[in-house]
């Protein structure tokens, strides 16, 4: 089984509305093979928890314009370190880049295959790092 043509929607739509309000590397997985609850994972993360909220009221707000998507769940928004928008066709994941790092969620899913993006989206592929080593340089915490 593969990714629906409406879950493909989900995840361009919510890439691209990562892309918009900045996020870095933004990459999404099928999981549909390996997990009945939904079709896929879209994972994006930002420096600092200010701007993890602000990803995910970008993508929830593209959705339901672009689509009228509503997530049925959204959760660890209070920390805003991991917060994650269940639409159950797809679940987006945006994670501060430490957490990012720490929990690795690409090593999990590497089996599954990696589905196409806006290339607004492909573009963010390592700012996290890039990111990391301007903080390191200027003396900043990342």
């Amino acid at each position: 089984m593969t990714a629906t043509d409406h879950s493909l929607e989900l995840v361009a739509a919510a890439a691209q509305a990562a892309a918009d309000k900045l996020a870095h590397d933004i990459v999404a997985y099928d999981v549909s093979d390996v997990l009945a609850i939904t079709d896929a994972f879209v994972l994006a993360s930002a420096p600092n928890d200010r701007q993890v909220k602000a990803i995910v009221d970008g993508v929830e707000e593209q959705l339901l314009k672009e689509l009228g998507a509503k997530p049925v769940r959204r959760e660890g928004e209070r920390d805003g370190r991991w917060v994650l928008l269940d639409y159950v066709d797809i679940v987006v994941h945006v994670q501060h880049s430490e957490e990012r790092v720490f929990y690795a969620l690409e090593r999990l899913w590497k089996d599954c295959p990696e589905l196409a993006l806006p290339e607004d989206a492909v573009a963010t592929r390592g700012k996290g790092a890039e990111h990391a080593g301007d903080s390191a340089e200027s003396g900043e915490p990342a």
